[in-house]
């Protein structure tokens, strides 16, 4: 078995705080077992240059983490002057997969800023915490219409993804950082209702890897 008590394709216990800080138009506090997020939407009644006058809406990320949300202290991306390329690689997923759930006209022209701060860590890459952006995206959402901005809600399709591993032939689904660090191969999976794929992306870490190495139910 595995920590805390699941087999292979067990996921870490989930939990959801909506509406977890007072200002933003949408926020949520997640827990994914160890991993400790807080996700905030933000909407600004302006889209970026390339979009002006055409009508359509956009959605972007930010992402961070904490100096202590790991086992020892990393420095602030603000002292550095830019963010890690981890973290760009991250909001960059976050603002992709968002995108492919909307129909950015129906959003008019405005943009919803999503900002997601890691406040404890526990491994995972960032797809499992679309279930909480998407959240929030909902929620600001819902304020705009709420607030007569918008009529018909946007939205086309739920969002959700999550991590996977390769260990000794062996599948790992929703992997915590001792088993992401491990793993001979990791991969994230975003998809939208439907079965569809917004996303799959995958990495051998120790050796390569053959057709014949992964398992059939892969």
């Amino acid at each position: 078995m595995r920590s805390p008590n699941r087999d292979d394709l067990g996921l870490r216990t989930l939990s959801f705080e909506p509406n977890f800080l007072k200002h933003p138009e949408g926020s949520c506090l997640i827990k994914m077992g160890e991993t400790w997020v807080i996700t905030t939407a933000s909407i600004e009644e302006k889209v970026p240059p390339f979009l002006e006058g055409k009508g359509s809406g956009w959605v972007t990320a930010e992402y961070a983490m904490l100096p202590r949300a790991t086992h020892t202290r990393s420095r602030r991306e603000s002292s550095t002057g830019r963010p890690t390329g981890r973290s760009h690689e991250i909001q960059r997923l976050i603002g992709r997969a968002l995108r492919a759930a909307l129909n950015l006209k129906g959003l008019g022209e405005r943009t919803i800023t999503i900002d997601c701060d890691v406040i404890q860590a526990d491994g995972e890459r960032g797809s499992r915490r679309l279930t909480a952006v998407f959240l929030c995206l909902a929620l600001a959402v819902q304020r705009l219409q709420k607030t007569g901005k918008i009529g018909t809600s946007p939205i086309k399709s739920a969002v959700a993804g999550v991590s996977l591993g390769l260990k000794d032939g062996e599948i790992l689904l929703d992997l915590d950082y001792k088993e992401d660090s491990s793993c001979d191969v990791d991969m994230n999976i975003v998809m939208l209702e439907g079965g569809r794929i917004v996303e799959l992306q995958g990495t051998a870490e120790q050796s390569h890897v053959t057709a014949e190495g992964i398992p059939r139910r892969c």
